[in-house]
Order: C-alpha cells, then sequence, then structure tokens
C-alpha cells in the first residue's frame, strides 16, 4: 500500500501564502506523476497543478503566477507554494500521485488538508 501525508494547510488572509506538503510511502516503485487538487463547498474536486516526471508543471488557469509546484523524488514528496491567496482558494487541498506500484499502476489520494481564506 501507499500512504500520502499531507500538511501545511491552514488559516490566512488575503494576498498570504501557505506551503503544502505531501509524502508518499510504501509499496511504490516510481512516482510518474504528482499533483494537487482542490475541492471547494459545493463544488467538483479541480487540479489546481501537477507535474510529470522529468516534464513542466502544469497549472490550473485561476493559480497561474501565484502558485508553484514543485516536487524532491528523492523523498518521494510534493510541494505547492501558494502565494497571493484569494478567498476562491478556500478548498479542502488533496495530493495525488500516480506511479508505479507493486499491485501494478496507481492513483493515490491523499487525506486532503483545509486552506481558509479569510480576513
Amino acid at each position: 500500500q501507499v500512504q500520502l501525508v499531507e500538511s501545511g494547510g491552514g488559516l490566512v488572509q488575503p494576498g498570504g501564502s501557505l506551503r503544502l506538503s505531501c509524502a508518499a510511502s510504501g509499496s511504490i516503485f516510481s512516482i510518474h506523476v504528482m499533483g494537487w487538487y482542490r475541492q471547494a463547498p459545493g463544488k467538483q474536486r479541480e487540479l489546481v497543478a501537477n507535474v510529470i516526471s522529468g516534464g513542466s508543471p502544469n497549472y490550473a488557469d485561476s493559480v497561474k503566477g501565484r502558485f508553484t509546484i514543485s516536487r524532491d523524488d528523492a523523498k518521494n514528496t510534493v510541494y505547492l507554494q501558494m502565494d497571493s491567496l484569494k478567498s476562491v482558494d478556500t478548498a479542502v487541498y488533496y495530493c495525488n500521485i500516480q506511479g508505479r506500484e507493486i499491485t501494478g499502476w496507481g492513483n493515490d489520494w491523499g487525506q486532503g488538508t483545509q486552506v481558509a481564506v479569510s480576513t
């Protein structure tokens, strides 16, 4: 099994910053895609950003220029630096990884971390 442990969520004022982290462990051989999704109340889960191994990051239009995704393959960890946060960024953020695991191709999710942007 693969475990994803997220950290870094919290409450921040508009214009502030947060950094999310997600560390993967367990029965995984290689991680192809690492990414972040979010789900706001009453809305569908949406892609925030992802990055394919050896590739360029991909961002939702709503976060381009404000969020930065990065990955540390030596630590099986993905980060999301969120700057200039807005109230519309309030959501539960989920880490996602896709890669080769002992049981075959895996698509795993973190437990979610709450990000609240408010005065």
